[in-house]
């Protein structure tokens, strides 16, 4: 708190300048300090960054219907089916002890976290034909590279594309995917690698993913 002293009214201009103890004067001076000297700044305007969304990642749209459906079945059958199973093994008593019911829980877990993932990929989800089999390499095409003396097989784009598959999936927002992305069969490249080290890749082959 500031107190208003005969220092204080030291910095009042003459023509608020005040003589004496008359309370009047001292709270003309007192509201005037208060409304210059000692205003408190201005609150500073922050400004608002929106959250980054996240990347869209390329989907066949065969690729999308299926996790559509996957998405539709966990949260509507699925939050049913692990919901009975959580109230079955509550019924069965003390939860400390009650193995069925953490078996359960975990589960539910697991499958909120599928949710989160599907919905979240499929509302950032670039959606198209499987590319043409015409030797430039595209988001869900099988790509064969030549890369630091050794060949490398992989899908390039979403690892959902390759359901079920032992494939290595590359993103296409990769440093290597982006690098051949749109390149040809023959074509050579390069990229950086973490460490700053510069990395050749040659396109060896591009063929569309068949499942």
């Amino acid at each position: 708190m500031v107190r208003l002293t005969q220092h204080t009214v030291g910095l009042v201009p003459a023509d608020h300048q005040i003589e004496g103890p008359d309370p009047l004067v001292w709270l003309t001076a007192y509201r005037w300090f208060w409304r210059t000297v000692a205003k408190p700044p201005a609150p500073k305007e922050h400004n608002v960054t929106d959250t980054a969304t996240p990347a869209a990642s390329y989907l066949t749209q065969e690729a999308y219907d299926r996790l559509k459906g996957e998405l539709t079945q966990l949260s509507g059958e699925g939050r049913t089916e692990i919901a009975k199973k959580i109230e079955a093994a509550r019924d069965e008593g003390d939860l400390k002890e009650n193995g069925g019911y953490h078996a359960a829980k975990e589960e539910q877990g697991k499958m909120e976290a599928r949710i989160r993932q599907l919905t979240q990929l499929l509302d950032n989800a670039t959606v198209g034909q499987a590319p043409p089999d015409h030797g430039i390499v595209e988001p869900g095409m099988v790509v064969t590279v030549n890369l630091l003396g050794d060949k490398l097989t992989f899908l390039l784009g979403s690892r959902e594309i390759a359901d079920g598959s032992d494939l290595e999936v590359y993103s296409e927002k990769s440093p290597l995917g982006k690098a051949i992305l749109d390149k040809k069969v023959g074509d050579s490249t390069s990229y950086l690698a973490p460490n700053g080290k510069e990395i050749e890749v040659k396109v060896l082959a591009a063929k569309p993913y068949a499942g």
